[in-house]
């Protein structure tokens, strides 16, 4: 069996991933290589699709800042590159995508305790400093909260190690690197 991925098409995929597929066309434009890719299991896209666009008490810029955090930690240029086009679309500039990449928000109290929470429990591995747990609650989340954040940044996790194991092509205006940031 070979273990080179390429990104499958509408008519290598289940009659059931080519729903999917139709469906994100209409409402994408496309078909993004990373969810394409989910295709070669018969359900991880619709399941992946369910889990990513379950009911939240986060924010959409929350879940960004989220994706955002977690996909720099673990080194996915592709999610990095989906997200800044996402983070875009959801009003962030391309210099604070960098500077929450990093695990900081500046420009919102908030949003940095969420960063700096998600960047120490992604670092470390399920276990979260209390520092970084106690800045989240006292920035104002709260444990319903906690457990969506979880959920995201699982959600991510997935993605992330998806294209870490596949190396599909980035099909999004790749991401900066943080070394090109003074």
């Amino acid at each position: 069996m070979s273990t080179t991925f390429n990104v499958p098409t509408r008519e290598e995929v289940s009659e059931n991933n080519q729903a999917i597929f139709d469906q994100l066309e209409k409402g994408v434009g496309f078909v993004p290589n990373l969810y394409a890719t989910y295709a070669y299991n018969e359900t991880a896209l619709g399941d992946y699709l369910a889990l990513n666009n379950r009911k939240s008490t986060l924010s959409t810029k929350e879940k960004e800042v989220i994706n955002l955090v977690v996909s720099q930690v673990n080194d996915c240029l592709y999610c990095l590159s989906a997200h800044t086009a996402i983070g875009k679309m959801n009003g962030f500039s391309e210099e604070e995508i960098l500077e929450i990449r990093q695990g900081e928000v500046s420009f919102d109290q908030k949003l940095d305790a969420l960063a700096k929470f998600t960047r120490n429990i992604t670092i470390n591995r399920s276990k979260p400093s209390q520092e970084s747990l106690e800045g989240l609650f006292e920035a104002g989340y709260d444990k319903a909260n906690l457990i969506d954040i979880l959920m995201v940044i699982g959600d991510k996790t997935i993605s992330n190690f998806i294209n870490g194991a596949t190396q599909i092509p980035v099909d999004f205006p790749v991401a900066a690197e943080l070394e090109t940031v003074a």
